[in-house]
């Protein structure tokens, strides 16, 4: 089936592109939403212009669609680039990176529906530490850009995901309740290389911003 990928150049976006892949699928472009909004309900914000980055190495082309992310408006525009795809590629489906989000995976459904594509939700319902696990199995190279959520702080800018990583994620869930794969918004992640990539990315320079009492931001350039 050809698909597209909607696209964040998060783990959970690019893991589920990898396992469309194995399933057989065939990537034929990636979907990547621009928010205005930095609180969108539905797209993931943190370096989301560096996507542009990792469709380079993935070699897979890139469409950008713009949203001032108002909620449910914002599904408006994510319409618009889907059925631009379609369109353009010829796509057959749709592959989203949702794992627990019912807000996110019935609206887009809704949309694959109206416009008569498939709709692949690889990681749906994935138990999450086995997923980080599967994550460093399969050599993804993931860091932290965001944090949002108590105790996280700024020390976590830049942190990779690895054992070590999950063995602190794992005690975090245990005495804070928290997501360990963030998927309550505790933390947003980057993908630097990949089985996907004919290359690694490497961070050339990065800022980081304060944007709450425990939320913090890393801007970074990638090469």
């Amino acid at each position: 089936m050809k698909t597209a990928i909607l696209f964040s150049g998060g783990k959970d976006s690019v893991y589920s592109a990898y396992l469309a892949k194995q399933a057989g699928h065939k990537l034929t472009c990636l979907i990547t939403i621009i928010s205005k909004n930095k609180e969108s309900y539905m797209f993931h914000t943190p370096s989301i212009k560096k996507t542009k980055a990792q469709a380079k190495v993935m070699k897979i082309s890139l469409l950008v669609q713009k949203t001032k992310g108002k909620k449910e408006d914002e599904l408006k525009d994510l319409e618009k680039v889907i059925s631009r795809a379609k369109k353009k590629y010829k796509i057959e489906g749709i592959v989203t990176g949702a794992l627990h989000s019912v807000y996110q995976a019935s609206r887009i459904q809704k949309i694959c529906d109206k416009l008569n594509l498939k709709c692949f939700n690889p990681l749906w319902q994935k138990d999450e530490l086995k997923y980080l696990n599967e994550l460093i199995k399969n050599k993804f190279e993931v860091i932290i850009i965001a944090v949002a959520a108590y105790p996280l702080d700024k020390t976590w800018l830049g942190k990779k995901i690895n054992k070590n990583f999950i063995q602190e994620v794992t005690e975090l869930k245990e005495k804070y309740k928290i997501h360990p794969a963030g998927e309550g918004g505790e933390f947003e992640t980057f993908v630097l290389n990949c089985p996907l990539f004919q290359k690694s990315l490497k961070i050339k320079s990065f800022k980081d911003f304060k944007k709450g009492e425990h939320a913090w931001i890393r801007e970074i350039k990638v090469e």
